[in-house]
């Protein structure tokens, strides 16, 4: 039986890489990115052809054919968000598509935190995740001084050898004044996930959480009506999950505070980025989330597991989740994300020998906060195109480098 399992998830997964023009044309090549962006299925790709040479027209202003099927394609990508977010209550909450998570997030602080704050307030932001969820809210903070109000920022505390906030300094950090709280779900750095169930446990049931889903959505089933994702903010980037580049979007929950109202002028959407994270929507939902996230810790588990047997290389994040037989309580699950460090060959370096083996991996300093030149490291990231194969021939490599 488990060979057959073993068998059926080999057929799976070679089905849906073959619906990826650009991995099937470069059969030499792997890539291994996904998390800086996505490769897109060919649905995906002939969605936005369809669109591009049938009904291509702005959205909300004409009152044409085009112009109209624009529009209903854009409001049902709204919809389409939050069912696929598991959005128990859609009525009351808003979907807002933006260029990516980056941009998702500066939204959230501009147009949202900043009015909400007043002066004596504070707020607890990631100062050691990706440098887009640390900026805005240091923005917001600058807004405020500049009409009069002193709002404090903290930083989430963490733990060094993990990466996982810790929750339960965090506890003793809650007070009157703590009106908002940023987190990350999936780490783009140590992969791992931040447990978010924790983090609300530990700010109470009254604090606005939002949270930067970059790397799981379209990686793992993220499902806000889960009590476990108590959020009020879910923000992701459209092209890490399939969809075209320039392409995000927040998801609003609007129970804690006021809803989000983006202010200015809204301009011309993307409507062919739109167009795209509907299709890709629904690609992923066939594909099945779960299986996705699945073969993807599968993967991250058989590159941890051997690569720490190396003696020159280092990989960073929880060390508990390293062994193939990690199955404690307190090691952190790795989404299809590994980052390491040779100890003698610094990062960039080694990126250029990976690449020229035939592996497109990132590396340099990856957009940490607090990080530089210093702190670069090779990640791995992973999607559902990648094989075994691909990982033993990587493995091959880096063993000969010791």
């Amino acid at each position: 039986m488990l060979e057959e399992t073993f068998a059926e998830a080999g057929s799976w997964q070679r089905a849906l890489r073959a619906q990826f023009p650009i991995v099937t044309a470069h059969p030499d090549l792997a890539y291994l990115d996904s998390a800086a962006t996505s490769q897109k299925p060919r649905a995906v790709l002939d969605a936005v052809e369809t669109y591009l040479t049938t009904s291509n027209a702005n959205a909300g202003r004409g009152t044409y054919p085009w112009a109209n099927r624009t529009t209903e394609l854009v409001e049902r990508a709204r919809e389409r968000v939050k069912e696929f977010l598991g959005d128990l209550h859609p009525d009351r909450s808003t979907v807002h598509f933006t260029s990516g998570t980056t941009e998702g997030l500066r939204t959230v602080a501009r147009d949202w935190l900043v009015p909400y704050l007043a002066d004596g307030d504070e707020i607890l932001v990631p100062f050691a995740d990706h440098r887009a969820n640390l900026e805005p809210w240091l923005e917001a903070r600058r807004l405020l001084a500049e009409r009069g109000a002193d709002v404090r920022v903290r930083a989430l505390p963490r733990q060094e050898s993990s990466g996982d906030y810790d929750h339960r300094a965090l506890a003793g950090m809650i007070g009157p004044r703590t009106r908002f709280v940023a987190a990350t779900h999936v780490h783009h750095v140590y992969g791992g996930d931040m447990n978010v169930h924790r983090l609300r446990a530990a700010v109470g049931p009254g604090v606005p959480i939002c949270l930067d889903a970059a790397q799981s959505v379209g990686h793992l089933p993220v499902d806000v009506g889960d009590p476990a994702l108590d959020v009020d903010f879910l923000v992701f980037s459209g092209h890490k999950a399939m969809a075209l580049p320039g392409t995000g979007a927040v998801w609003a929950r609007n129970t804690r505070g006021p809803a989000l109202r983006p202010e200015g002028w809204r301009g011309t959407p993307n409507t062919v980025g739109i167009v795209s994270l509907l299709a890709a929507l629904d690609w992923l939902d066939e594909a099945g989330p779960e299986r996705i996230a699945r073969h993807l810790t599968r993967l991250a588990t058989r590159l941890t597991d051997r690569l720490h047997r190396l003696e020159s290389y280092d990989v960073l994040g929880c060390p508990a989740s390293l062994a193939s037989d990690s199955e404690l309580p307190t090691a952190q699950r790795r989404h299809g994300i590994v980052t390491f460090r040779h100890r003698g060959i610094p990062s960039d370096d080694l990126g250029f020998i990976l690449y020229s083996h035939g592996f497109m991996v990132r590396a340099d300093s990856l957009c940490q906060a607090g990080a530089d030149e210093r702190s670069g490291s090779v990640r791995v990231s992973l999607h559902v195109y990648n094989t075994d194969e691909e990982i033993d021939r990587l493995l091959a490599v880096l063993g000969s480098l010791e």
